[in-house]
């Protein structure tokens, strides 16, 4: 009986035997794009580039996993640039990319912006651990755009020459207007500055040449201070930087600056302690008022800028009124009367203070405190 227990108890304790059949036939052939083929990128759009290649064969006929294993046309795929699973997750022979990546890659790759080369690429076939290249490889040349291939999420201005100095930690941040570009309101005095992509560690560094923005280097600010607007372009790497001569509170019914306002500094330009006097006409008293900017550009020119209401009219504004009633809004249509903010009731002969804000933590607008 004991005999028989053991017995039985041996054979429930047995093991079953598995071995895993990793073994596959890899990929024989790439089948697209042909070789040297030639891209002009344009990762604006939702243009793809696409891969396929001869389908991979499991031993046990299993599933087979691919990559698209991308590298420099000198590289041996030791160590790629990338290796990215093909569509449906892997599962697919074949692997529709995009420009925009395509873009950064042949910005890894060493490739320059409004430069022209060539990227290798093959596929890796997968069944668990064992991983096997294709018997070929391909290049891919492309020609990429202006701008960079990696746009910053977020772009910070410091240096000696900025209101903040070259304390990393407390550099400017820029505001994002779009995708990939960010402006910034501030004055320059004599002195270095560059933009960075962080404001601690080891960030990367653009600096300003002649209308373009540059990875690494700085940039130098001679002469006075003076007050800029600088928006910077990731896309097409390009930069605009125009001078603020002045900012001035327009009365419509004079048609003329009533005040001018000074700058402080973080993009702020303020007057204190001014008498605003609405003007009488036959049907009321008229309060309807705007901001012109005088500004010169990089070649030296002079011009004028206005800022006003995002509505053709208002009302007179109240304790209710949100606060988007004060935002600032580029006026491309100067006219005389459209676009104006309106004074409250009782800002009327009395003295007030009206500050501008051109600040990057907060939407552009301006407010009218009474004294």
């Amino acid at each position: 009986m004991v005999t028989m227990l053991a017995a039985l108890m041996a054979g429930g304790c047995k093991k079953d035997e598995y071995s895993l059949n990793t073994n596959i036939k890899t990929v024989e052939k790439l089948t697209a794009p042909v070789n040297n083929k030639f891209t002009k990128l344009q990762p604006a759009t939702s243009a793809t580039v696409l891969f396929e290649w001869d389908q991979a064969r499991a031993e046990d006929g299993s599933l087979v996993l691919y990559e698209v294993a991308i590298d420099k046309e000198s590289g041996d795929f030791s160590n790629p640039i990338a290796r990215i699973p093909s569509d449906g997750g892997g599962v697919q022979n074949k692997l529709n990319l995009s420009h925009k990546d395509l873009n950064s890659l042949a910005g890894k790759a060493g490739i320059p912006a409004l430069g022209t080369g060539k990227l290798k690429w093959t596929v890796l076939a997968s069944k668990g651990f064992n991983i096997q290249p294709a018997k070929e490889t391909r290049v891919i040349e492309v020609e990429r755009p202006n701008g960079f291939a990696e746009i910053p999420v977020d772009v910070f201005l410091t240096g000696d020459a900025t209101e903040t100095g070259a304390d990393l930690s407390k550099a400017q941040k820029l505001k994002s207007v779009t995708a990939g570009v960010f402006e910034i309101y501030t004055s320059l005095k004599a002195g270095k500055y560059k933009f960075t992509d962080r404001n601690s560690g080891t960030p990367n560094v653009f600096s300003l040449d002649n209308g373009l923005i540059r990875e690494g280097g700085e940039s130098t600010q001679a002469g006075a201070t003076k007050v800029y607007r600088l928006r910077l372009d990731f896309n097409n790497a390009a930069v605009t930087v125009t001078e603020i001569t002045g900012i001035g509170l327009w009365f419509a019914p004079d048609d003329k600056i009533m005040y001018e306002l000074n700058y402080t500094s973080n993009g702020t330009w303020t007057f204190t302690d001014k008498v605003i006097t609405f003007k009488q006409e036959g049907w009321g008293r008229d309060e309807r008022y705007k901001f012109r900017l005088n500004v010169k550009n990089a070649a030296g020119a002079d011009g004028q800028e206005w800022f006003g209401s995002s509505n053709a009219d208002n009302n007179r504004p109240t304790s209710t009124t949100p606060a988007a009633f004060w935002e600032l809004k580029p006026i491309t249509n100067n006219d005389r009367w459209n676009y104006c903010y309106k004074f409250k009731t009782e800002v009327d002969t009395k003295a007030c203070d009206v500050h501008v804000y051109f600040r990057t933590d907060k939407a552009y607008t301006h407010e009218v405190i009474i004294k």
